[in-house]
């Protein structure tokens, strides 16, 4: 392989047939005398645009379509030769790093010689190494094409905001479980809003086995075994949860609050006795309805209880995984779409009243197609002022134009399965920690179950594995008519 030319921070190599290269592939340029070395990374191959190439090709054409009478005659022996340079291709590639004394640096504005520089492929393993992406809380994501294991740190997802996004089927459930379970192993406390019953059998094996996880699981399923009385609540989650999931307005949410408090003070926080005390409130006709009705939402849900012998304190639940970590599981599979949103707005009100007192030291928490439950407004809250709580949180979409644009922008993480409309690389593409090229060029190969992984998981070096198989009861499948 030959230095061609650089343009920015893209290198362009000549590469011989004897030479192959592929998509995502890394590359050591060399430069023995100036004692540096770029790390580049390959995004795409290409055919070596030699002039004559094109003449040449039209000439080995046979004419009308019918092969040429005769024998060639080449006492030059120069056929060969020119085979080889019209084999030959052209290899873009991206800066990652310049190498000097056996440490990185981002830079991209050293040129190495084109007459000095020795080009190779640089081994994974090789750049692992060098990049310092394993850690001391090792979490193994899979193989790659070089038969070695991409390892990162779990500390790297620590504080971080993380996207997992691909097309359906393509493995991004199975990614964000094994990121849980390795997150408790070492201790953490996860918590997980379960839009489809995907994570209700992580404590099972594959042939219905209870394995390791099944007493660090939770499952709560809301109106079930979640319910909530009315004198567990702060009134300002309560409040949340009326005027950002049902709507009250604000002069209907200043008359709810006086009747909270009347009936605090009188000790009677009940369903029953809210009721009765919106009927017999002195206030204008269109707020008494506004309450009516949002009440009746809230008896209608289920979730909400007067025997609080049966109410569910979920710190309980919680405080159970601050030593030995474990999973709290919210299955929103058969709730209607504001009984959700009434749910996630109790269960994050709660972790934030929790981690502000400093009763929790953090959380994981993972959010699958968050937009069917998230209020729009919710997304900046969780990235920024949730985070500063000790909220970290997993993005899980198969519609990434769902996920707000700044929210690409601060994202630390994201690890990208298959896409091939245009419409998504290019939403994808706008995260900070990634450039266009390399998303349009490697994610649309990826096949199923191949992840690309970008960001500080993997020191800004975008590597793509195979997400390793996990022996839990797998949930969420597709169901099939035509299976056998």
């Amino acid at each position: 392989m030959k230095l061609y030319k650089k343009e920015g921070n893209i290198i362009h190599i000549l590469s011989f047939p004897n030479e192959t290269v592929e998509k995502g592939d890394y590359l050591l340029v060399e430069d023995s005398e100036a004692a540096k070395a770029l790390i580049v990374q390959v995004i795409d191959v290409q055919f070596a645009n030699i002039p004559g190439v094109f003449e040449e090709l039209l000439r080995s054409m046979p004419d009308g379509g019918e092969l040429m009478q005769g024998e060639d005659f080449d006492p030059l022996e120069i056929a060969p030769h020119i085979t080889y340079i019209q084999d030959a291709s052209l290899v873009v590639c991206k800066i990652r790093a310049t190498v000097e004394n056996d440490s990185l640096s981002s830079t991209s504005s050293w040129l190495p010689s084109r007459s000095r520089s020795t080009i190779k492929k640089l081994p994974l393993p090789a750049l692992l190494k060098l990049a310092n992406i394993e850690g001391k809380l090792p979490i193994v994501l899979g193989g790659t094409k070089d038969s070695s294991l991409l390892t990162i740190d779990a500390s790297s997802l620590d504080g971080r905001l993380n996207i997992i996004t691909g097309k359906k089927e393509t493995g991004k459930s199975h990614l964000s479980k094994l990121l849980m379970v390795n997150l408790m192993q070492y201790k953490a406390t996860v918590v997980v809003f379960d839009l489809n019953g995907e994570y209700l059998s992580l404590g099972m094996t594959g042939d219905g086995k209870r394995n390791g996880y099944y007493d660090k699981i939770h499952v709560l399923t809301p109106s079930q075994n979640f319910k909530i009385a009315l004198k567990q609540l702060n009134l300002h989650v309560l409040l949340g949860m009326l005027i950002h999931a049902l709507h009250l307005p604000g002069t209907s949410a200043r008359e709810f609050r006086r009747i909270w408090l009347s009936l605090k003070e009188r000790d009677c926080l009940t369903l029953q006795e809210l009721g009765e005390a919106i009927r017999n409130w002195q206030c204008n006709q269109h707020v008494r309805d506004a309450l009516f009705s949002r009440y009746h939402s809230l008896v209608n849900s289920g979730f909400f209880t007067d025997n609080v012998a049966e109410a569910t304190v979920i710190e309980e639940f919680l405080f159970k995984t601050r030593e030995q970590g474990g999973a709290i599981v919210i299955n929103l599979r058969n709730t209607s779409a504001t009984d959700r949103q009434l749910v996630v707005e109790y269960v994050l009100g709660k972790l934030v009243e929790l981690l502000t007192s400093w009763k929790l030291k953090a959380i994981f928490l993972f959010a699958e197609e968050a937009h069917l439950y998230l209020r729009e407004t919710y997304w900046d809250d969780i990235v920024t002022r949730m985070r500063h709580f000790g909220i970290f949180t997993t993005f899980i979409t198969n519609q990434p134009d769902t996920i707000r644009e700044n929210i690409y922008r601060q994202a630390d993480n994201i690890f990208l399965f298959n896409f091939t409309n245009e419409h998504d690389l290019d939403v994808v593409s706008r995260a900070a920690r990634v450039d266009a090229e390399t998303v349009r060029s490697i994610a649309r190969d990826l096949p199923p179950h191949y992840c690309l992984a970008l960001g500080k998981v993997v020191r800004d070096f975008p590597i793509v594995a195979k997400v390793k198989a996990l022996d839990v009861k797998t949930m969420g499948e597709t169901r099939l008519f035509f299976k056998d």
